[in-house]
């Protein structure tokens, strides 16, 4: 009787006050209010009437992330387990185990233990399976296995993990973890500071001023910011950054909706701490958002150079709003524009193609603006840098290899291999690139390129019209034709892709600490900002000054 109660009365209940809130906020509230009803009903008579049980919060939490993929990438629904993880991310401080986990193929992997933190005592290490935690079996867990490893401080969770086939155990003590927004900053040489930021946490403004001025207590005279791989967050954050070299008062950023409310102008409302100290910012195409506010109003403020390749291209504000039972919506509410007054949002979610994924803003079509010494700038596509470097573009076979983990898996067989390379930088050689090429054989690795995607798909097709046997040549032939044109592209790729299996393979064994030591001496994209920042007439002359 109470579980009938509950489904035949607390819906429509929690349903009133989703149509209370309404009345106050929508013009349309008819239109909404029988869409609720509607939905309603259906929920209630689903759940009653169904032929075997079922469960009602997995359902309505599958309906509502399903019917925001309509919108935008950036519009979520947060159940009471994401609103935890939510909140990590923008504070940085959490109790656990330390180390990035991503579970894919229904295997919980090992990709980053963080230094000094319980995975790593634990003897973790990027790659490794976790197979058991405590009394949990995990290969017939299907929920969120990462909440297995949640606790107290000092909490211990015993764990069985897989090696290269070997099974071993070892036993996490959780702790404070306290995520680092900027995790390394240092000297390039005797005059040039170097600040990497990862993220726009709580925090991040706080590190990167504290990293300025001990840079410049060391005698540092020039900046090089690095935020590349930076995949925003915190509008506020980025402001107190960009105020760190800009007067008080200044526009950063505004942000307009079709909603009055949503309309603001964020301004800087502190002193700077340096306003003419040279400065060089690096970005890439995985540097979005609140990066692209930083970089975006610093290249308009005629106050930072911009050096890599394009940027994300995303210039979306989301809001986080809390709703009932301790669940949240973050929901698009704005776009937003830099000081010259472009938006730099590459792709258009009111428009989609016939596969309905959002549609990119040409080139043709970005409008030009101006900085406010008369620089030309562009929208419609991130921010292009004042100097573009070919080196840090990335092209669809890189990507493929990123994404789906070529470079990661090598990277464990390699560690496995060279165990004994311990702090010494790893030296990768032809032989070493053609390991790589026969490892991708002996995976049947995937690009799943669109052209892959569309093959693929040709084929299921001619096999349900039972076609297939009468194109088998045909589609071989272009099969093989594909593979070779791919293996092509590998090759071409060949410097990037020894890049990226070096960078993973010092982060193994030496952390991010290592490899942000290693960029400081060979990094090209760095070395290219010094010899900028050291060519006074040079940046001046960019900068129009």
């Amino acid at each position: 009787m109470i579980s009938l109660f509950k489904k035949k009365y607390i819906i429509p209940v929690i349903a009133s006050a989703f149509l209370f809130v309404g009345v106050s906020f929508k013009e349309d509230f008819f239109e909404i209010a029988k869409q609720i009803e509607i939905f309603t009903t259906l929920f209630k008579n689903l759940n009653m009437n169904y032929v075997d049980e079922t469960n009602p919060g997995e359902l309505m939490d599958k309906a509502i992330k399903s019917m925001l993929v309509q919108l935008d990438p950036y519009t979520n629904y947060f159940n009471e387990q994401d609103v935890v993880k939510a909140k990590i991310n923008n504070t940085g401080e959490y109790t656990g185990i330390g180390a990035i986990l991503t579970r894919k193929d229904g295997r919980l992997i090992v990709r980053e233990p963080y230094k000094n933190y319980p995975a790593d005592k634990a003897g973790l290490k990027a790659g490794d399976e976790i197979i058991q935690i405590g009394d949990v079996n995990l290969i017939d867990f299907k929920d969120d296995a990462t909440q297995l490893l949640k606790g107290g401080k000092n909490a211990k969770i015993d764990l069985k993990y897989k090696r290269n086939g070997e099974i071993k155990t070892t036993q996490l003590i959780l702790e404070e973890v306290d995520i680092k927004a900027v995790p390394f900053f240092g000297k390039i040489d005797d005059k040039t500071g170097y600040i990497v930021l990862e993220k726009f946490n709580a925090k991040a403004s706080s590190e990167t001023k504290d990293a300025l001025e001990k840079l410049k207590e060391q005698g540092s005279t020039q900046i090089i910011l690095d935020l590349r791989g930076n995949p925003g967050g915190l509008l506020s954050e980025a402001v107190n950054i960009c105020n760190l070299f800009v007067p008080n008062n200044e526009i950063i950023v505004t942000t307009k909706s079709h909603i009055a409310k949503h309309n603001n102008t964020y301004k800087t409302s502190k002193n700077p701490v340096d306003l003419e100290i040279p400065l060089a910012i690096l970005v890439d195409g995985h540097s979005a958002s609140a990066s692209e506010i930083v970089s975006g109003a610093l290249q308009d403020l005629d106050r930072a150079v911009i050096i890599g390749s394009r940027s994300f291209g995303k210039g979306l504000v989301q809001r986080y709003v809390d709703l009932t039972y301790g669940t949240q919506l973050k929901v698009t509410i704005s776009r937003y524009y830099t000081p010259s007054g472009r938006c730099i949002q590459s792709l258009d979610y009111t428009k989609k193609d016939a596969n309905g994924k959002a549609i990119r803003t040409e080139s043709k079509n970005y409008n030009a603006f101006k900085t406010r010494k008369g620089r030309p700038v562009f929208d419609g596509g991130g921010v292009l840098p004042d100097i573009e470097l070919e080196e840090t573009k990335t092209n669809t076979i890189i990507d493929a290899l990123v994404r789906n983990d070529a470079i990661f898996n090598f990277s464990t067989q390699y560690c496995i291999k060279n165990s004994n390379l311990g702090n010494k930088m790893p030296i990768l050689t032809d032989n070493d690139f053609i390991e790589f090429k026969k490892f991708l054989k002996s995976q049947n690795f995937s690009f799943d390129t669109k052209t892959d995607l569309a093959l693929k798909e040709m084929l299921e097709v001619a096999k349900k019209e039972k076609i297939d046997t009468a194109i088998k040549l045909q589609y071989d032939t272009l099969l093989a034709s594909l593979q070779k044109a791919e293996e092509l592209e590998v090759d071409k790729s060949k410097p990037q892709i020894l890049d990226l299996l070096r960078d993973e393979i010092i982060v193994r064994n030496q952390y991010k600490e290592g490899l942000y030591i290693y960029y400081t001496k060979n990094n090209s994209e760095i070395k290219k900002a010094t010899q900028l920042l050291n060519n006074t007439v040079e940046y001046n002359k960019i900068l129009k000054k």
